[in-house]
């Protein structure tokens, strides 16, 4: 990348914003970011050195116009939804891609999450990534909670999901309360009695005040699984079945169908994730995707009006805004 003098001013704000968001949000080197962006070390210090002079970067990378991008204003545009594309080359690997995003939510989660506010947590490969970045910051009175159990018939799951939630407390001093309940009963009436016992009724009235829900798309089609698809958590005969009822993905174990619908998936009825209506009542839901084969699963999530906040790479979002 050059920087011709004819290169118009917001050709040269777009260009330092990228390399902002390289150094800045992902971490990488100059030497890096150079040899990403097709330039010298050099280029990438005037560039970083112009989005600091122009006020570009401040604690966070703000962009001087309306929209940051282009792929943002479609997005919301057609979806509604406030959208953070994150720039990853496309060369990059899935789990390179799904690092890149996972570092950039957790460097501005704080943002969202303050004193005296609940959030819920799902557990899976996405939070997992993003629970090892989270940026700390100090709350007071606020709580974690577990939207969703994570045990199966091979383990408790504990020790997977509690360790995403003490990193999630730890970064913002928060309370941390967990769901220790299996992912799926094997029953729906074990489900049914577990949820009048006073225990389980206060938890799941925690969920259902909670300011800020985050989570991930489950999907059958990811390139990077999705743990609930490759955990032990579904036998043989989960998955016909989630063929046969259209299934394209899951928020929190529960799972929907390309139109948003939930209703007549049988899993559903055996699962420990909050009932959509639940989730939508959350004033802020932060839905976190890296890949276009989780496109599918992000087409039904926004069909079912999960989503206030998308972060999503921009490969994914290229393919999202051209109706891959």
């Amino acid at each position: 990348m050059t920087l011709p003098n004819d290169l118009t001013l917001s050709d040269r704000t777009s260009d330092a914003l990228t390399a902002a968001h390289l150094y800045y949000m992902q971490d990488l080197t100059m030497d890096a970011i150079a040899h990403e962006l097709h330039t010298s070390r050099s280029s990438v210090s005037r560039l970083l050195s112009q989005a600091r002079a122009s006020g570009l970067v401040d604690i966070q990378i703000r962009s001087p116009l309306d929209a940051t991008s282009n792929l943002e204003k479609v997005i919301f545009d057609r979806y509604h939804v406030t959208a953070h594309v994150v720039p990853v080359p496309d060369h990059a690997s899935d789990v390179d891609r799904l690092d890149r995003v996972a570092l950039s939510v957790a460097r501005i989660l704080g943002q969202y999450f303050d004193s005296n506010m609940t959030m819920g947590i799902a557990w899976g490969s996405t939070l997992n990534a993003i629970s090892r970045h989270v940026t700390p910051k100090r709350t007071h009175n606020s709580q974690i909670v577990q939207l969703n159990g994570a045990g199966n018939m091979r383990t408790t799951g504990l020790d997977y999901a509690s360790e995403i939630l003490r990193r999630f407390g730890d970064a913002f001093g928060a309370h941390v309360e967990q769901f220790p309940v299996p992912a799926f009963f094997d029953d729906p009436a074990t489900r049914q009695a577990f949820w009048r016992e006073r225990g389980v009724i206060r938890l799941l009235q925690m969920q259902g005040r909670m300011d800020v829900a985050l989570f991930g798309l489950g999907s059958p089609f990811s390139d990077v699984p999705s743990h609930v698809y490759a955990g032990g958590y579904l036998e043989s005969e989960d998955f016909d079945a989630l063929g046969r009822g259209g299934v394209v993905g899951d928020v929190a174990t529960v799972f929907f169908r390309a139109d948003g619908s939930t209703d007549g998936i049988p899993l559903n009825e055996r699962s420990t994730g909050p009932d959509f209506a639940v989730l939508r009542r959350a004033p802020r839901r932060i839905c976190v995707v890296s890949g276009s084969s989780k496109l599918a699963s992000l087409h039904g999530a926004l069909s079912a009006r999960l989503i206030t906040d998308l972060f999503i790479d921009e490969g994914a979002a290229h393919a999202l805004c051209d109706g891959a």
